[in-house]
């Protein structure tokens, strides 16, 4: 059986990503990048789906790990009765393959240790055809892949897998490498463990010395960040939502989604997490990517894209996979990227709109692209959608989806007067006063003083927690004040809030899923904007407090369980992480300038 989902931290090169369980087991790595089929792929099975193990013989006395300082090096430490060893995991960052690189290094004693490797591609279906080579290298070929094993330890074949056992003392290190490469090419050139040790914590540490961010929330901040990078396809700069497929919203469930992907909709919040942090050519790359996945037809615009831009992602089920935990079907690819929702075109017009005020180069035919969109979004922006949260079914008017067609006119305005650009502003502010009219007299239940989740509905979404933050109305507002009263009545349990309001029928037992993260902290977003900074604190605290012991986080985490739930690690809890803190930061820094100025 896998680890718990906070069981495993996270290891990268910038393409691609594998997730290590603190049994020093890597149970989830697609190859070779996020998107491709899965060769270790115990995470969703078992280990003969694939896995590739380290770890000592003898029973443990006990085991910790930790990220070496701000990188993405990967450290932990078994100690056993005989002595200790501490496995060295990390990912180079890409050069003409991609390599695993994991080094037992002996701390005290004499420590004896196994390894096993199943390499199992296609999603743990496919077994290679494995061949030592005259150096020694250990070979595997399945079809298109190709994976080589280099280490000085004698290696040998069990029931169509690979293993070896090996004894590590006090100041001793042994390695291990794992290489990718095409099977139709030639063999991948050997590295040497030990410079790829150095180069891959030099390139992070560079990369982490460029942050801006300082106070007491630096550290949290700077592993999200750190984990953002490690989400990035960095041919494209597009930033998948998590490396991970079909780990379960509920544990058993069915809500098991393929997030591998990259969504328009996180990219406004992605673009101040990282500009507000001081990586301004990561923000430039991921407008970039925006801009090159939007481009065509306004029409055809898409929640979601390939790493590389692509929009078909046609989703089906690998059955062979019993899932996490028994939660099934196993997904491969995702349906809701043909879905309409109205709200990712806000998203864009945002995106770019932020873009300009941080005075990111911006290519010349971004505005042409923005009028095309807000031209179409003024014919469909009255449609039924299937809203924020991909609700499979029949469409509905979801007030988030309009309120961010507001945003994308109110956007648009913005960046014609403030950079002198040329557009129908009449007709947009007219069209913008129309959506925020339509969206106050039918979205708002006067009965309840709060914003509901569609026209007509007398239920909540957590979603309009973000209305103050787009600007759509003030956080003293009564009606946001209301809405913030009412998600506190009914959204929130044990402290954490729900997206979906629990009132609502549904065909399974209650809860349906855990509480969202990234909506516990749009609430915190919240409290700052109405200035109830120890509330937003306190909120903040509590979600970070859930976080894994090397500081990762999922899309959920079940209260009642007390484990988190969802894809992991997930981009969009990470960057609500990073924007939260800045949020806090800045409103205490505020607070502080008014009483200086007060005595």
């Amino acid at each position: 059986m896998p680890g718990r989902i906070e069981d495993y931290a996270l290891i990268g090169d910038c393409e691609t990503a594998a997730l290590v369980s603190r049994n020093g087991s890597i149970d989830w790595l697609c190859w070779p990048a996020f998107d491709s089929d899965a060769c270790f792929s115990a995470m969703l099975g078992d280990k003969k789906h694939g896995h590739w193990q380290i770890a000592p013989l003898a029973e443990l006395v006990n085991c910790t790990r930790r990220y070496r300082g701000d990188t993405l090096i990967l450290e932990t430490t078994f100690e056993t009765a005989d002595g200790a060893v501490t496995l060295i995991d990390f990912m180079p960052p890409r050069g003409a393959a991609s390599d695993i690189v994991r080094i037992v290094r002996g701390d005290t004693g004499r420590v004896k240790l196994r390894m096993d490797l199943v390499e199992r591609f296609g999603f743990g279906v496919n077994i290679p055809w494995v061949k030592r080579q005259d150096d020694g290298a250990l070979l595997g070929i399945c079809g298109p892949d190709m994976a080589v094993l280099r280490t000085p330890v004698e290696t040998h074949g069990e029931d169509l897998t690979t293993v070896a056992e090996f004894e590590v003392g006090a100041g001793e290190s042994v390695p291990f490498v794992l290489t990718y490469g095409p099977s139709h090419l030639k063999v991948p050139a050997p590295i040497n463990a030990d410079d790829a040790l150095k180069d891959t914590e030099a390139f992070w540490l560079d990369w982490s010395g460029r942050c801006t961010c300082h106070g007491e929330s630096r550290d949290l901040v700077m592993r999200s960040l750190i984990t953002l990078k490690a989400l990035t396809y960095a041919p494209s700069g597009g930033i998948v939502a998590a490396p991970t497929t079909s780990l379960p919203e509920k544990l058993g469930g069915t809500r098991n989604w393929d997030y591998r992907y990259c969504w328009l909709r996180d990219a406004t919040f992605t673009l101040l997490a990282l500009m507000n942090s001081g990586y301004t050519e990561e923000a430039s790359a991921w407008h970039n990517w925006l801009l090159r996945a939007a481009a065509g037809s306004p029409a055809e615009v898409q929640i979601m894209y390939g790493i590389m831009g692509q929009r078909r992602l046609l989703e089906w089920e690998a059955d062979w996979l019993p899932g996490y935990e028994g939660a099934q079907p196993v997904r491969i690819g995702n349906a809701a990227h043909a879905q309409l929702q109205l709200d990712v075109y806000g998203e864009l017009i945002d995106a770019f709109h932020q873009s300009r005020i941080a005075k990111l180069q911006l290519d010349g035919g971004t505005w042409a692209i923005e009028l095309k969109v807000l031209e179409h979004l003024a014919s469909v922006w009255e449609q039924p959608d299937h809203g924020i949260w991909e609700i499979r079914g029949d469409g509905q008017h979801y007030v988030f989806s309009k309120v961010m067609c507001w945003v994308a006119f109110d956007k648009g305005i913005k960046s014609a007067e403030t950079f002198g650009l040329e557009g129908p502003l009449d007709d947009w502010r007219r069209l913008r006063d129309t959506i925020h009219r339509d969206i106050c007299e039918k979205g708002f239940d006067r009965s309840q003083n709060t914003f509901v989740k569609f026209y007509g509905a007398d239920t909540l979404d957590a979603s309009n927690l973000l209305l103050p933050s787009v600007g759509f109305l003030p956080a003293s507002d009564p009606r946001i004040q209301g809405t913030i009263a009412a998600t506190e009545r009914h959204l929130l349990r044990d402290g954490f809030v729900l997206r979906h309001d629990p009132r609502e029928v549904s065909g399974e037992k209650q809860p349906i899923e855990g509480a969202f993260l990234a909506c516990s902290l749009w609430l915190a977003d919240a409290y700052i904007l109405a200035g109830a900074i120890a509330k937003a604190q306190d909120l903040f605290d509590r979600v970070v407090g859930i976080a894994n012991d090397v500081g990762l986080l999922a899309e959920e985490y079940d209260s009642i369980a007390k484990r988190q739930t969802g894809n992991f690690p997930q981009a969009l809890t990470h960057i609500a992480l990073v924007n939260t803190a800045h949020n806090l930061g800045g409103a205490k820094r505020d607070a502080e300038k008014k009483m200086q100025r007060a005595e």
